[in-house]
C-alpha cells in the first residue's frame, strides 16, 4: 500500500508530507483547496505526464515521491521486475520519485536509482488504480478481464491443467515445424551435410592439435639456426675458446675462491652457496641444451607434412567456425541433423499424433473452462447490476462478453488461457447499447460503475491501492451513505483513497484529511491536516452546511452510526 507521499514545490504546494495507513482514506475540503493537486502529484509519481506549469512559481524544480509497502499477490511480480532492472533493495518496500525541471525534463528514480518510463508504467499497474486517470486503472485493460472472471469463478485448477497442455503443444509444434523445415530441404541439405561430415571426419581433428603443429613447424623450419645457436652455447659453457676459459670452469674457480673466503670470514657463506647454485644451474643448462640439440632434425619431408596439415586445419576452421572446437561442434550438429532427416518422416508422424492427442485434451479442458466462465459471467453480471442498483444506477446494464478467439482467417484459435476472449461491456443509461468498458465516459457515473465492479471483485482484484475521485458527483446524502458503506467494505481487502464533498461518505474514513488553502507572505499555499476527534466532527458539520448545534449533532450521530457498523462488521452492502 501507499505509506507516505512527499510533495515539494508542486503547483501551490510548498512542502507536504503525508503518512497513510490501511483502510479507507478520505480527503475533504472546499472546492479549489487543492484536493485534485494531491491526486495530480500521485499521478506523476506513477508515471503520469509532467508539465512545467506543475512547478511552483519562483523555483526551478518540483519533486514528488511515494513510498509503498509491498505484499500480496503482486509481490513476486514486482520483485522480479525490480530485480531484472537491478532496482531491488528491500523486497518489502519501494520508493518512487519524480523530479520535474523548469527546462522541461523530468527524472524518474526507483529506490534512488534512475529508471525508464516503461519500467515505471509496468510497476504502477501493479500498485495503484486511480479512477479519473484511466491510464492507471487496471480494469480498463481488457487483458485483465479474463483473469478477474477466472478468479471469480475459481478456475485456477483447470487453468493450470490447460496451461500445462498448452506448453506441451507449443513445444511439440515448434519441434514439428523445425523437422518439416528440414525435410522440405532434405535432398539438397542431406548431400551437403554428408559432404561436411565426411570432410571433417576424414581430417580426424584433435583438440589443441593446431598449436602443437605450429610449434613443430617452427622447430623444423629453423633447424639449422637452432643447431648453430646450441653449438655456440655449449662451446661457450663447456669448451671456451683459444683464449677463453669455459664459463663453467670460470664459475668453478670463483666457487673455490669463495670457499677460501668463507674459511677466513664465515659471514660470506651465503655468497658461496649462491655461487655453487649458479654452477649447478649452468651444468643443467649445458645438459638440457645437448638433449634439445639431439632432438633437432633436418627433415624437409616432415616439414612439408606438417605445413600441409596446418593448411588443412586452416581451411576447415575458416569454413566451419574459426577453431577446431567449432569444427568438432559443427560436425556433431550436422550428424544429428542427418539422423533427423533419416528418421524425419517417422518423427513427423509421431509428433502429429502427439499434437492431436494434446489438442483433444486441450479442447476438453477448454470446453470446461468456457462453460464455467459463461456460468460465472452471468452470476458476476447480476452481482454488478445489483451493486449498481444500490448506487442508484438501476437502468445500467452490465454484461461479460465471451467469444472464441479467432485468427485473421476466422478459424478458432487459443492462447494460454483457453479458447475464449473476455471483455466487460456496459450500458450506463437506459436506451444505450452495450459498449466496451474501455470506451465509457469518465465522471461520477463511471466512478460508481468502477466501485460496483471493484466491490464485487474485491477478493479477486490484486491491485492493492484504489483511488476514487468524483465518486460523489451527482448523488445525494442517502446514496452517499451507501457509497461510503461500499468503500468501507472494499477497504477490508484494499487500501482505498477517496475525495468527497459528502459528509455521509467522509464519515466512513479510517483516516480523514482536510485540504485547505492559506495565505502566507502574500502567496497561496495548500496545507493538509489529519483530523481527529472534535476537529473531524467540526469538518463533517461544516460539510452538512452552516456550523450550528444541529449540524454538530448530525455529525456526531453520523460518526456514531458508522463506528457502530464498523464494530459489528456490517457488510450488507
Amino acid at each position: 500500500m501507499l505509506t507516505r507521499l512527499r510533495i515539494e514545490n508542486f503547483a501551490i504546494i510548498d512542502k507536504l508530507e503525508l503518512e497513510f495507513g490501511k483502510g479507507l482514506v478520505v480527503f475533504t475540503g472546499e472546492t479549489g483547496a487543492g484536493k485534485s493537486i494531491i491526486l495530480d502529484a500521485l499521478d506523476v509519481v506513477l508515471g503520469g505526464k509532467t508539465d512545467t506549469n506543475m512547478i511552483r512559481s519562483g523555483v526551478d524544480r518540483a519533486n514528488v515521491e511515494g513510498e509503498f509497502s509491498i505484499g500480496g499477490a503482486n509481490k513476486p511480480m514486482i520483485e522480479e521486475l525490480l530485480r531484472s532492472e537491478d532496482l531491488l533493495d528491500d523486497p518489502n518496500y519501494i520508493t518512487i520519485g519524480r523530479e520535474i525541471r523548469r527546462e522541461g525534463r523530468s527524472v524518474t528514480r526507483i529506490n534512488g536509482r534512475s529508471a525508464s518510463s516503461s519500467i515505471l508504467k509496468d510497476l504502477a499497474e501493479m500498485l495503484i488504480d486511480i479512477h479519473g486517470q484511466t491510464e492507471h486503472l487496471s480494469i480498463f485493460n481488457t487483458r485483465t478481464h479474463i483473469e478477474l472472471l477466472d478468479r471469480f469463478a475459481n478456475l485456477a485448477g483447470p487453468k493450470s491443467e490447460f496451461l500445462s497442455q498448452y506448453t506441451n503443444f507449443t513445444k511439440a509444434n515448434r519441434e514439428l515445424a523445425s523437422i518439416k523445415d528440414i525435410q522440405n530441404n532434405a535432398i539438397h541439405r542431406q548431400d551437403m551435410l554428408k559432404f561436411q561430415v565426411d570432410e571433417i571426419t576424414k581430417a580426424n581433428l584433435k583438440l589443441g592439435e593446431d598449436a602443437t603443429l605450429k610449434q613443430e613447424r617452427d622447430k623444423l623450419a629453423n633447424a639449422e639456426s637452432l643447431s648453430k645457436i646450441i653449438q655456440q652455447s655449449t662451446e661457450l659453457l663447456e669448451e671456451g675458446g683459444i683464449e677463453a676459459t669455459p664459463v663453467i670452469d670460470q664459475i668453478g674457480n670463483l666457487s673455490s675462491l669463495l670457499h677460501s673466503l668463507v674459511r677466513l670470514d664465515p659471514s660470506n657463506q651465503e655468497l658461496s652457496d649462491r655461487c655453487e647454485e649458479i654452477a649447478d644451474m649452468l651444468s643443467d643448462i649445458a645438459h638440457d641444451l645437448r638433449v634439445y640439440g639431439e632432438g633437432i632434425e633436418f627433415n624437409p619431408q616432415r616439414l612439408e607434412q606438417v605445413e600441409n596439415r596446418i593448411d588443412l586445419i586452416n581451411q576447415l576452421t575458416r569454413k566451419y567456425g574459426g577453431s577446431i572446437e567449432a569444427v568438432v561442434e559443427h560436425v556433431e550438429k550436422a550428424a544429428r541433423e542427418l539422423e533427423t532427416i533419416a528418421t524425419g518422416d517417422e518423427k513427423i508422424q509421431q509428433l502429429e499424433l502427439q499434437l492431436g492427442q494434446i489438442l483433444t485434451n486441450m479442447t476438453k479442458i477448454g470446453e470446461e473452462l468456457t462453460a464455467a466462465r459463461k456460468k460465472a459471467a452471468e452470476i458476476l453480471a447480476e452481482k454488478v447490476e445489483a451493486e449498481l442498483d444500490e448506487l442508484k444506477m438501476a437502468s445500467a446494464k452490465f454484461k461479460i462478453q465471451i467469444e472464441p478467439i479467432a485468427n485473421n482467417e476466422g478459424r478458432p484459435q487459443f492462447d494460454k488461457n483457453g479458447f475464449d476472449s473476455v471483455e466487460f461491456l456496459i450500458a450506463p443509461n437506459l436506451g444505450e447499447g452495450l459498449k466496451p468498458l474501455v470506451k465509457i465516459a469518465s465522471g461520477g457515473e463511471t466512478s460508481r460503475l468502477m466501485l460496483a465492479l471493484k466491490n464485487t471483485l474485491a477478493r479477486e482484484d490484486n491491485v492493492p491501492t484504489l483511488v476514487f475521485d468524483e465518486i460523489d458527483q451527482g448523488i445525494g446524502g442517502r446514496v452517499g451513505n451507501i457509497v461510503g458503506e461500499k468503500l468501507q467494505n472494499l477497504s477490508r481487502n484494499h487500501q482505498v483513497f477517496c475525495i468527497t464533498h459528502l459528509p455521509q461518505l467522509a464519515a466512513f474514513g479510517s483516516q480523514h484529511f482536510k485540504v485547505e488553502k492559506s495565505l502566507t507572505d502574500g502567496r497561496t499555499t495548500t496545507r493538509v491536516v489529519l483530523l481527529e476527534s472534535e476537529d473531524r466532527i467540526m469538518e463533517l458539520a461544516q460539510m452538512f452546511g452552516e456550523l450550528t448545534e444541529g449540524t454538530l449533532t448530525s455529525a456526531r450521530e453520523l460518526l456514531d452510526m458508522v463506528n457502530s457498523n464498523m464494530q459489528s462488521g456490517y457488510s450488507e452492502h
